[in-house]
């Protein structure tokens, strides 16, 4: 197998390069849009797609890229669902396996995503919610090569394997692209005046919060994540609104998935889950307040945030419950917190963030380091699995992507995923926006719905829309 790596000179920025590359379904960006960020140092584009496999229902199914793309075709297994799923991304990783040498993050693998309905049927947990949006459990396109944006040193990185074709042909056929002229995409419809509802009222979310505290004084629980999902008519360009809202809300673990049949516009702060080399890292995040309209009031908002005994409190639980996640992974004795309540700054809000890292084990990959921390504990609660039993008790519709994890596993073994959240799902002229946050017994209930909406404002913003009480 050949291996091409060429470094050019271009003045289009990342997402500019992507809308010349992008060819419909399964392209996907990986995006680094706040460039403030110290996680913000690339941002990826999937080239030369070759396979597309997706878990649908309990049962694989793959498709074959070329001149000729096809079908999903089901994959016939003894095990099928979640455990299939991981045997097919272990072996397939292995087929294709490259040394790389190169500095860059990703070289070639499968990007994709993770639902949060997909680590209930990991737990083994039914979920009786109803279901606003079908969408693939998971769903991860295998790629020959890739185009990297370095946005410290300015440079852009082709890279293919000769997996799908030539190598050399296939980085000179990117390159000659890129120095084409630019092509603006046209600007869609605005939705000014949509109105996104949630199927909670304010009381009801309240209430809903009430209860999950009285499960927290039973003691079935310390801790768990409250959400609720507003829906509005969507009749806009999915591109041109994730155009605008990675200008209204940069961020630094940011996708763009179009996908068969649906698209997913994400702006997420937070990282679940890094592999690079023998060496994981967790960014839980925990404790959110808006920014303040003026300097003195923004001051005063990151202020008591940093001094929020709550956020202090709720953080720390789920630093623990993380620890905890990644030493089944990780060589004993190596996992532990460098970082800890460290205040980011983003666009609408300030939050509290902590670092956890390991070391894997010799005889553990990325995908066993996912198979084992999946779903993240920022956005279940402590125990998992009875926080899970919970929110789908409390909460009125399946979460399906929200909550979940978007990202990649390269051939090389390394790994990067976020947590899918201030994110747009769109489907079937239909966009979804989740939005939830941690509850501990010290939770006031109209400040967790209040902190709800101060997280969608970006996102509403995006979209020129706003959102109406039911």
């Amino acid at each position: 197998m050949q291996f091409e790596h060429r470094v050019i000179e271009t003045t289009l920025n990342g997402f500019e390069i992507y809308k010349l590359l992008q060819k419909g379904d399964d392209y996907i960006l990986l995006d680094s849009s706040k460039r403030d960020s110290a996680f913000s140092k690339f941002s990826i584009i999937g080239v030369n797609p070759f396979l597309t496999v997706k878990l649908e229902a309990g049962t694989l199914y793959e498709k074959t890229h070329g001149e000729k793309p096809g079908e999903f075709i089901k994959i016939e297994k003894q095990n099928e669902g979640s455990e299939a799923l991981f045997n097919y991304l272990k072996e397939r990783i292995a087929k294709y396996r490259v040394e790389n040498d190169t500095g860059l993050p990703f070289v070639g693998g499968a990007i994709g995503y993770f639902s949060y309905d997909f680590g209930c049927e990991l737990e083994s947990i039914k979920i009786e919610a109803q279901e606003l949006m079908e969408i693939p459990d998971a769903y991860f396109v295998f790629y020959d090569g890739a185009v990297l944006v370095n946005h410290v040193t300015g440079k852009t990185h082709i890279t293919a394997m000769g997996i799908s074709a030539d190598a050399a042909e296939c980085v000179e056929a990117v390159e000659k692209t890129l120095q084409a002229v630019k092509q603006e995409k046209p600007v869609g419809n605005s939705l000014v005046r949509q109105i996104f509802k949630s199927p909670f009222s304010m009381e009801d979310y309240k209430c809903a919060v009430f209860n999950m505290r009285q499960y927290i004084r039973e003691g079935h629980i310390y801790i768990a994540n409250m959400t609720h999902t507003f829906s509005s008519a969507f009749d806009d360009d999915a591109l041109e609104v994730y155009s605008r809202l990675r200008t209204v809300n940069p961020a630094p673990f940011s996708a763009y998935l179009p996908l068969e049949g649906f698209q997913v516009l994400c702006s997420s702060p937070e990282r679940f889950l890094e592999v690079r080399g023998p060496y994981v890292q967790t960014r839980p995040i925990k404790g959110t307040v808006p920014r303040g309209k003026t300097e003195e009031e923004d001051l005063a908002n990151a202020k008591a945030l940093l001094n929020s005994e709550k956020d202090r409190s709720e953080l720390l639980m789920i630093v623990d419950l993380e620890r905890n996640d990644l030493s089944k992974v990780c060589i004993p004795g190596s996992v532990r917190v460098p970082e800890l309540f460290k205040l980011e700054k983003y666009a609408t809000v300030y939050h509290l963030v902590a670092t956890v890292i390991g070391e894997l084990g010799s005889d553990k990959t990325a995908v066993d380091c996912l198979r084992q921390t999946f779903p993240g504990g920022s956005i279940t609660g402590a125990p998992k699995i009875r926080a899970m039993e919970i929110i789908d008790e409390l909460e009125r519709n399946r979460r399906g992507l929200y909550t979940g994890a978007i990202g990649y596993f390269g051939f090389d073994g390394n790994a990067d995923f976020n947590i899918v959240i201030r994110t747009i799902l769109v489907k079937n002229n239909k966009a979804h926006i989740g939005v939830g946050g941690g509850i501990t017994w010290e939770s006031d209930e109209q400040s967790e719905y209040d902190e709800t909406i101060a997280k969608a404002v970006a996102l509403f913003k995006s979209l020129g829309a706003t959102y109406e009480e039911n």
